[in-house]
């Protein structure tokens, strides 16, 4: 009954703690690319070859359902995932669902025309590659409208992050929250576009201060996955145990993740695929 989680490295072990603690009885099999991490400042082609292979790996390890726990793949693989290459008997799912129905407050399932929500001036931290995609701005405009988005490409964000230096984490927060506030001195929310951008969500928080409403990704993702699972139970893959599996070296990001997660992580080595 395995769930796959994919993220291009350790910012997924975010969701992954939440559907954790959300569904404690299904293993899940986490899945971080960390030999090519990181995503957001690859070409789309890349990410696209790359995030399939690392699906490919999580099928084999029985999982039916795959979570893509990274923003980058979801805004710049998924579309064309899900129109040309997933199989009839597997689902893979982004993370931008979730966000978005929490910002516009209507479910997935409202195709009802666009309509004006109650925040209007949104800030989105991203990668380069989900913001040059616009991928958020596409969907969110769906189904709202008069929502400006003022996006921010959080350029070595996400390296230091992999790298566990949170001093200079917390120094190129500080740095894209004022460049964004420049461009839009008062947001009314803002939206962490990227899985390891919650390891670093108070510093957002207090950088933009308390009038700001923080969307993070993780809280999200675990409560439309529990409605999903109950919706389609028959999406349980065969997978029996939960495993963490890596293209990096298995030291070192076991290590990263037990520091991430305060709880001891052991990953194995998979080769590319």
């Amino acid at each position: 009954m395995a769930v796959g989680i994919f993220d291009s490295g350790l910012g997924g072990l975010t969701v992954l703690d939440a559907v954790s603690r959300r569904l404690p009885d299904v293993p899940f099999v986490y899945f971080g690319d960390n030999a090519h991490a990181p995503y957001g400042v690859r070409d789309a082609e890349d990410i696209y070859n790359l995030t399939t292979s690392a699906v490919t790996r999580l099928w084999e390890a029985g999982c039916d359902l795959v979570i893509l726990a990274c923003n980058t793949a979801s805004a710049a693989a998924l579309k064309r995932m899900q129109e040309h290459w997933i199989p009839a008997d597997k689902r893979v799912l982004g993370v931008f669902v979730p966000l978005i129905e929490a910002l516009t407050e209507r479910q997935w399932g409202d195709n009802s025309p666009p309509r004006e929500v109650a925040v209007k001036h949104v800030a989105l931290f991203a990668t380069p590659a989900t913001v040059s995609s616009r991928a958020f701005q596409r969907e969110l405009a769906f189904r709202a409208i008069g929502v400006d988005v003022e996006a921010q490409p959080c350029g070595g964000l996400v390296d230091a992050l992999e790298a566990g230096d949170d001093i200079l984490a917390e120094a190129l927060v500080r740095s894209h929250v004022e460049a964004l506030k420049r461009r839009m001195p008062h947001p009314e929310a803002a939206i962490l576009g990227c899985t390891h951008y919650p390891i670093m969500e108070s510093v957002f928080q207090e950088a933009l201060g308390p009038e700001v409403t923080v969307y993070s990704q993780a809280n999200l993702v675990a409560s439309s996955l529990e409605d999903y699972l109950k919706r389609h139970p028959d999406m349980y893959g065969s997978g029996t145990e939960s495993r963490f599996l890596t293209t990096g070296d298995a030291r070192a990001v076991s290590n990263k993740a037990t520091q991430i997660l305060r709880r001891r992580v052991v990953f194995e080595h998979v080769d590319p695929i």
